[in-house]
């Protein structure tokens, strides 16, 4: 169980390291970014000199730089990961592997969407322009020349990142556990090395969204279409208003500007407007879960489109909240006095379209069943379930949406289960979730092991010494 746990914290230190150096754009140490600090001297053995910028090791047609091993140790720096015991070694084999990734991912024909990493690019310049205050400012702290070179730069890291995490993806898919091997691996596990699962709950909610009057709806689309006249007929600049009004807080700082494909994963109104409009067109307001848009189109490029639009959200009344509270209100009174059950309570009246018809059942979702571990939930959901005992209702709770409109919520604990050793008819579930971890591990240990055999792989210089976990002098 251990060497299972040791993989998986493996597996993990992997992704964080392809996450570093997808994000090493957002580096808030002050220190620059090729120089070495201080620190590392001390910590990195046994090297102790560096060529300026040199080639660490070539795999396949990618080249990894011992310059990329500098940037991504600042980088977990700046992170706050622990360094203690990171070593050049460590960074240059975690580089390595996601440069075989990708580069099997090429050879594989997996396609990476241009638009999606395009917009990642976009919400990282946005996000950099304001933690620093301007573009200039972050290609000064960059060296770099102009935002199209900083581009370019960005969308590379960004492209690689996204075909490696894709080809380990294929990998771990591809893999499938029969009821069999999960009874197999529960039996390799020694009694005294089995988990201990923590106190887990059930729990269902009602939820009450106060009503969006219609006369608020009207003043936003009376306001987009103010906007649209404005721009269409007076020459007014699109981009400006949606960086002073749009309240997308994804693409305000960029003039409301996305990047997207039919195939991306866009509510599908706001994709019927993009793609039914010539260049330079704007649309009439239109209405998505989120609230009321407009959009312009600024360039058609094949099955992708350069857009920018505006969101206005309409917002609730202070009576709407009125009327939502009092019958929450009126609902947890009923289901105190035993006039109705909590399940018949939510299929009557909840708002949550996703948990109403099972009762306002709720699914956890990392593990897809209804338990949640109380030492792993959101700290504010612990907050209001950690000491509901089991059919206790809670007091009305106010919560928001993704837009930040209120509603009001009451929660309450169908089971409760002690803190206990693993059992196999009980915690099925999660046995089978570490059976399947297991058994995705040695597939991409089998997979690395392959493809490190038939793949052009050189190593150079200091990092030849190194003892790496996989085998990358092919010795």
């Amino acid at each position: 169980m251990k060497s299972i746990i040791n993989q998986a914290a493996a597996l993990l230190f992997t992704a964080a390291v392809g996450t570093a150096n997808a994000q090493e754009v957002v580096v808030t140490d002050s220190t620059a970014i090729n120089d070495r600090v201080e620190v590392e001297k001390d910590t990195v053995k046994p090297f102790q000199k560096f060529k300026v910028d040199g080639v660490a090791a070539v795999v396949g047609d990618f080249v990894v730089l011992e310059s990329d091993i500098d940037k991504m140790y600042i980088e977990l720096q700046s992170q706050g990961v622990s360094i203690k015991d990171v070593t050049n070694c460590n960074l240059a084999g975690r580089l390595m592997e996601n440069k075989l990734y990708a580069h099997h991912a090429i050879q594989d024909s997996i396609m990476v969407n241009d638009s999606e990493v395009n917009a990642q690019v976009d919400q990282q310049l946005a996000y950099m322009t304001q933690q620093v205050g301007s573009m200039e400012k972050v290609l000064e702290f960059y060296k770099k020349d102009n935002e199209a070179e900083f581009r370019a730069e960005l969308f590379e890291i960004n492209r690689q990142n996204k075909l490696a995490s894709e080809m380990q993806r294929k990998i771990v898919d591809a893999v499938e556990i029969t009821p069999e091997e999960v009874r197999e691996f529960f039996r390799s596990i020694p009694e005294d090395e089995r988990p201990v699962f923590g106190d887990e709950v059930e729990l269902a909610q009602i939820i009450v969204k106060p009503e969006i009057p219609q006369s608020e709806k009207q003043k936003i689309i009376n306001r987009l279409k103010e906007m649209r006249e404005d721009v269409v007929e007076n020459g007014a600049s699109f981009n400006t208003k949606a960086v002073l009004y749009s309240q997308d807080p994804g693409s305000k700082s960029s003039g409301g500007k996305i990047s997207l494909s039919r195939k991306d994963p866009f509510v599908k109104e706001f994709k019927d407007v993009a793609f039914s409009l010539q260049e330079g067109e704007v649309s009439q307001p239109f209405e998505t879960m989120f609230g009321y848009h407009i959009l312009t189109v600024d360039k058609i490029r094949g099955q992708q489109v350069d857009v920018r639009h505006i969101l206005l959200i309409p917002d609730v009344t202070e009576a709407t909240k009125d009327e939502a509270y009092e019958e929450i209100k009126k609902v947890r009174e009923k289901i105190l006095a035993d006039e109705i059950t909590f399940t018949a309570a939510a299929k009557e009246v909840s708002d949550e379209e996703e948990t109403r018809e099972s009762g306002g059942q709720l699914v956890n979702p990392t593990t897809g069943d209804t338990r949640f571990e109380l030492t792993k939930i959101d700290p504010l959901l612990y907050e209001q379930v950690a000491n509901l005992k089991e059919g206790e209702v809670s007091p009305i709770l106010t919560d928001q949406d993704q837009t930040g409109r209120p509603f009001y919520k009451i929660i309450t604990v169908t089971d409760r289960y002690e803190e206990h050793e693993a059992d196999y008819a009980r915690d099925y579930n999660k046995i089978k979730e570490l059976a399947l971890r297991d058994k995705q591990l040695k597939a991409i240990e089998k997979w690395q092991k392959e493809k490190i055999m038939e793949t052009y792989i050189k190593v150079n210089g200091e990092y030849r010494e190194c003892d790496y976990s996989s085998n990358w002098l092919k010795k």
